[in-house]
C-alpha cells in the first residue's frame, strides 16, 4: 500500500494537483494507494495536557492517530506533500509526527538498545515540497531544513534510512507560470521514478 500524507489547507492549490497526480501515477501502475488529509480530516495537530500524559506509554485518547498508524503499519511507501513555510513543514505536518510516531508504534527504546526506529518496513519515501524558493535556497541559506532534519534525522529516527528517501520540490511557485505547473505535474511520474529535482 503507497500512503500519501497531504498537508494544505486549499483545495485548489499547486499541493492538491500533486497530490491528485501522486494518486494517478500509482493508480496507472496498478498499485494501491490511500491518502491521509490532515486539514481535510480536521486534524487536531496540538498535543494536549492528556495526551501528553500518555505520551511515554505510546497511547492516544485521538481516533485520528489511531488511524493513521494502521494506515501507515499497513503501508510499504510514504508520499509526503507540503508547502514549506518560513522554511520548514507546516505546524499541522509537525504536529502529526509528534502525535502518530509514538514509542512502541514508530520507536523503541531499552536500557540495552536506546532508541530503534520500527518503521524500517517502509521500502520508500518520497518528499514533495512547494515554495517560494528555490532548492538551493532552501540547502545553502535556510539549514537544509528538508533533506538535513526531516530525511536525515526525523525520517533515519523513525527506521526509514536516507538512502531510502528523495526529495522532490517546486520552488518559486508564486512566480512561475502556469504551464509550468502543468509541465511540473506532466513530468512528475519520471521524477518520482527517476530522482531528485
Amino acid at each position: 500500500m503507497k500512503t500519501i500524507i497531504y498537508t494544505h489547507p486549499y483545495q485548489d492549490s499547486f499541493n492538491h494537483a500533486i497530490q491528485e497526480t501522486m494518486e494517478k501515477i500509482f493508480a496507472d501502475k496498478h498499485q494501491e494507494s490511500q491518502v491521509i488529509d490532515l486539514y481535510g480530516d480536521n486534524f487536531d495537530p496540538v498535543m494536549s495536557r492528556s495526551e501528553l500524559a500518555k505520551y511515554s506509554s505510546g497511547k492516544t485518547s485521538d481516533p485520528l492517530v489511531s488511524k493513521y498508524q494502521r494506515m501507515i503499519a499497513d503501508s510499504d511507501e510514504l508520499v509526503f506533500i507540503f508547502p514549506i513555510w518560513w522554511h520548514m513543514y507546516p505546524a499541522m505536518l509537525k504536529g502529526f509526527i509528534d502525535k502518530v510516531m509514538l514509542h512502541g508504534f514508530a520507536y523503541d527504546s531499552t536500557d540495552e538498545i536506546p532508541w530503534q526506529g520500527l518503521l524500517s518496513y517502509i521500502n520508500r519515501v518520497t518528499v514533495i515540497t512547494t515554495s517560494t524558493v528555490t532548492k538551493d535556497y532552501l540547502v545553502e541559506q535556510c539549514g537544509n531544513p528538508i533533506q538535513g532534519v526531516f530525511i536525515n534525522r526525523t525520517l533515519d529516527d523513525l527506521g526509514i534510512l536516507p538512502e531510502k528517501s528523495n526529495w522532490i520540490h517546486y520552488g518559486k511557485v508564486d512566480k512561475t507560470p502556469k504551464e509550468n505547473h502543468v509541465n511540473f505535474l506532466n513530468e512528475l511520474a519520471d521524477l518520482y521514478q527517476n530522482g531528485q529535482k
